[in-house]
């Protein structure tokens, strides 16, 4: 989701780590997949890439949106922390869940109702890089906006079990390809509703874990009804232009760069508006890979039927790729930040 939500209007209380919550979900072991969580069959029949799958279970009625708070937001957490370990990710410290207390409207959608606190869970994996001094993070939120008031169910399958999807496939090259520098994956809990989760880390980073280094992020990626996606982030690093450019030359899909530039038009300028928002504060380069708002956004009909399957596949393909060059070239890319625009003096 590309939250209107300020990232001053919530308040991150505290992070910590925690043992895995309880669960109670009925599941079947299902080959490298470890489960299939009940009510997920139709996702495990047929030929379908991983990252398909992936959307597919996380987009299911029995996930019900992955409200943060609820027992449907929990199952998909669990299905994660399975495919976290049979890709092979390792935990940040004794566990991959890492719980950390919001407070936020009790209806995210009225941000003039009583407020509350709650308890959300970002999920946190590492691959060993060669060098581990520096650090990209992968990151993707697999939170949503549960039901709606009619009980229709919000399944969020573009925004975000697709972002997921990718950001499980970068995982997985990582762990066939070695990375040259430590990569961090991080599904992000309760970004709908202020970007909790990666506020949460870039403010109480895990111990043990260096400084982040680069952000790639990863929010809407499965249907576009224009074809393309977009690359923010390059207007604040300039050097990392270069290495957009030559995966959109190869790319299957088509990749620009954009809605990055200071317009103060929010559905313009994507700077703050996913969980790219927090690294950037901190003065952390990024990268945010999203399609453009479409008529599907937060709406029951975002569904796992508007996945259009040769778009995602080529959609994690370049996804891959960019992550691979951000990682080879960590230590030699241009992160400095874009020059502040000279002030031209007013007469008199």
């Amino acid at each position: 989701m590309r939250s209107l939500v300020l990232l001053s209007s919530v308040s991150v209380l505290t992070l910590a780590a925690c043992g895995e919550p309880e669960i109670a979900m009925e599941v079947t072991e299902f080959g490298d997949y470890q489960i299939m969580p009940e009510g997920t069959e139709a996702c495990f029949e047929g030929e379908m890439s991983p990252s398909l799958r992936d959307v597919c279970v996380l987009s299911s009625d029995v996930m019900e949106g992955r409200l943060v708070g609820t027992e449907a937001n929990a199952r998909a957490r669990d299905y994660l922390l399975a495919r976290y370990e049979a890709i092979g990710v390792e935990p940040v410290g004794e566990s991959f869940v890492h719980a950390f207390e919001f407070e936020r409207p009790v209806d995210f959608r009225n941000p003039d109702a009583g407020r509350e606190t709650l308890t959300g869970y970002n999920i946190i994996g590492r691959i060993p890089g060669a060098d581990s001094s520096k650090v990209m993070a992968v990151t993707a939120h697999y939170d949503h906006v549960g039901p709606g008031e009619n009980n229709e169910i919000f399944n969020g399958a573009d925004d975000n079990a697709s972002g997921v999807g990718g950001m499980l496939a970068v995982a997985q090259h990582f762990i066939d390809n070695p990375p040259a520098h430590d990569v961090v994956i991080i599904a992000f809990d309760a970004e709908e509703g202020g970007l909790n989760g990666a506020r949460a880390f870039v403010d109480n980073p895990p111990e043990g874990l260096a400084p982040v280094t680069f952000n790639f992020n990863l929010d809407m990626l499965g249907y576009s009804p224009d074809g393309n996606i977009w690359a923010a982030g390059s207007y604040h690093t300039p050097g990392l232009l270069p290495v957009i450019e030559a995966v959109a030359a190869d790319a299957p899909i088509t990749l620009e760069a954009g809605y990055d530039f200071p317009t103060g038009d929010p559905r313009e300028d994507w700077t703050l508006l996913s969980d790219h928002g927090p690294f950037h504060v901190a003065g952390i380069p990024f990268v945010y890979l999203g399609v453009e708002d479409h008529e599907h956004y937060h709406r029951p009909s975002d569904e796992f039927g508007i996945i259009e399957p040769e778009f995602y596949n080529g959609v994690i393909a370049t996804s891959i790729d960019l992550a691979e060059r951000f990682d080879e070239g960590l230590s030699e890319m241009d992160l400095s930040p874009r020059e502040p625009e000279p002030v031209e003096p007013k007469d008199g």
